[in-house]
């Protein structure tokens, strides 16, 4: 069942029964450990970081490996479907149980990111997203997507318009040009670090500056 009542076909989508079968589907120890190898490179590079804010953040297994890696920071998830973002708030992270497209933050955290969720979203969302993530973000934003140099839509597990890549990193760039790109990668799902659950995402670490 698709929820209705939202600004966009994908919002609904993800809201309603299929968002609770992914919430169901991706959770386990390989999903952590791949996580922790990933944002202990990113951390790396991303010095002093807080607070966090994850748009999309689904039952909670990036904001996990952070709160391993970062203990004491303030971890906080937007997160559309309701029953993931109960497992969310049950963990005790802070959670907004919203539509990232209508979420406005309160407070900039350190990091703001977003991780396989922008290729979801409908592309005609994408600057708003993009505004989101650099009024929200303290410092530092991190992008990790599935790249292509131009948009292209691709089948989604029989569904058609569920899935878009495209140089989201790129394109957030350009609409805020203080950010500078710090780092970047590729997750290969072969890679035996990632225990074949990254699914080939590009990363990419870009730092607000002023000037």
């Amino acid at each position: 069942m698709i929820k209705s009542g939202y600004s966009t076909e994908q919002e609904g989508f993800w809201a309603g029964e299929f968002g609770d079968e992914y919430t169901s589907r991706n959770q386990g120890a390989e999903h952590h450990a791949s996580n922790l190898v990933f944002f202990s490179k990113v951390l790396s590079r991303a010095r002093g970081v807080r607070s966090v804010l994850e748009l999309g953040a689904n039952r909670g297994l990036n904001l996990h490996a952070l709160r391993a890696l970062l203990p004491g920071a303030e971890l906080a998830g937007v997160e559309i479907n309701a029953g993931a973002a109960e497992i969310l708030r049950g963990a005790g992270f802070t959670t907004y149980n919203q539509s990232l497209l209508e979420f406005r933050p309160e407070a900039q955290r350190d990091l703001v990111f977003t991780k396989g969720v922008q290729i979801h979203l409908a592309p005609e969302a994408l600057p708003k997203v993009y505004d989101l993530l650099h009024a929200a973000s303290r410092r530092w934003v991190l992008v990790a997507e599935y790249y292509n140099t131009s948009p292209v839509e691709i089948p989604y597990r029989g569904h058609s318009g569920k899935l878009f890549k495209r140089d989201f990193a790129g394109e957030l760039m350009e609409r805020h040009p203080d950010l500078a790109l710090v780092d970047y990668g590729f997750l290969y799902r072969r890679d035996a670090a990632y225990f074949e659950v990254q699914d080939d995402i590009t990363w990419f670490l870009m730092e607000k500056r002023g000037g």
